[in-house]
C-alpha cells in the first residue's frame, strides 16, 4: 500500500508539479500530444493507407495510458471525472478504439486540441517570459482552430459524396473557411435544408469566434486577479484599488503569478 501511495504521489507530481523534472515530463507529453493532433487533422487523408489502423490503435494505447495515469494521480476520482476535458478524452478514445464503427464521429478527435489548451503548461511558460498578455489571444485562437476543424470534419462526413461537388477533405475545409469568413464564393454549396442549416450555424459560430479573437487581440491588456471583496477578476496591470468597489488590491508581480 505505501508503494502504491508513493507511486500515485509521483504521478501527481509529474502531471501537476512545477519542478524541473515535472516540467520536462509535461513538455515531452505536450509534444507527443501535438504530434497526435497532427495525426487527427491528417486522418481523412491518411485513412486509405494500410498502416493507418496500426497508428490509430497506437494513439488509442497512448491516450488510454494517459487517462489511466491521470486518474491514478487525481486527488479525487469523482471530481476528476466531472471535468469536461476528461469526458472529451473518453469520447476521443472511443473513436480510436472503434474506428470502423464510429467512423462518422472521427471529426470529434480534434477536441483533443482543446483539452491540451486547458493545461496550464503553455500559459505558465508565457507568463514567465513576460508574454502573459498573449494568453487570451492564444486561447481564442485555439478555440477558433478547434471549431474550424470540427466543422470541416462534420461537413466532410455528412456531405462529401461523389456527385456533391465536394470531392475531398480539402474541399470541406475550403467551404468551411469561406463560410466562417462570410466570403461565400458559392462554388461549393451544401444541398438541402440540412445543408442550409449547417451553413447558418457555421457562419454564426465562426463570426462569434472571430469577434472573440479580435477582442483578445485589440482590447487593453488586463491582469486576472479576484478582488477579495466584490470578486471582480479583470484589473489594470498597475491597479492599486479595485475599480468596482475600491478595495485595496495586492496583485502579485507577473513573475510571482
Amino acid at each position: 500500500m505505501p508503494d502504491r501511495a508513493a507511486w500515485r504521489q509521483r504521478l501527481r507530481r509529474l502531471y501537476v508539479g512545477t519542478d524541473p523534472e515535472a516540467v520536462r515530463f509535461q513538455w515531452a507529453f505536450a509534444i507527443v500530444d501535438l504530434v497526435i493532433i497532427g495525426f487527427f487533422i491528417l486522418s481523412p487523408v491518411l485513412q486509405d493507407f494500410q498502416a493507418f489502423l496500426w497508428f490509430d490503435y497506437a494513439v488509442a494505447f497512448l491516450l488510454a495510458a494517459d487517462l489511466t495515469a491521470r486518474a491514478a494521480a487525481a486527488l479525487s476520482l469523482r471530481q476528476w471525472l466531472r471535468r469536461p476535458s476528461v469526458w472529451v478524452d473518453f469520447v476521443v478514445l472511443a473513436t480510436l478504439l472503434a474506428p470502423l464503427w464510429l467512423a462518422n464521429l472521427g471529426f470529434l478527435r480534434i477536441l483533443r486540441l482543446w483539452t491540451l489548451s486547458q493545461k496550464g503548461l503553455f500559459w505558465r511558460s508565457l507568463r514567465r517570459r513576460g508574454y502573459q498578455e498573449w494568453e487570451d489571444v492564444g486561447r481564442a485562437a485555439i478555440n477558433l482552430v478547434t471549431c474550424l476543424f470540427i466543422i470541416t470534419g462534420f461537413i466532410y462526413t455528412a456531405f462529401a459524396r461523389p456527385d456533391s461537388g465536394m470531392e475531398g477533405w480539402v474541399d470541406a475545409l475550403y467551404f468551411t473557411v469561406a463560410t466562417i469568413t462570410t466570403t461565400g464564393f458559392g462554388d461549393i454549396t451544401l444541398p438541402g435544408t440540412a445543408g442550409k442549416l449547417t451553413s447558418i450555424v457555421t457562419m454564426i459560430v465562426g463570426i462569434s469566434l472571430f469577434v472573440r479573437l479580435a477582442q483578445a487581440l485589440f482590447r487593453p491588456y488586463k491582469v486576472t486577479f479576484r478582488c477579495p471583496k466584490c470578486a471582480l477578476l479583470r484589473h489594470e496591470p498597475d491597479a492599486v484599488h479595485c475599480k468596482a468597489c475600491g478595495h485595496l488590491l495586492a496583485i502579485p508581480d507577473e513573475g510571482e503569478s
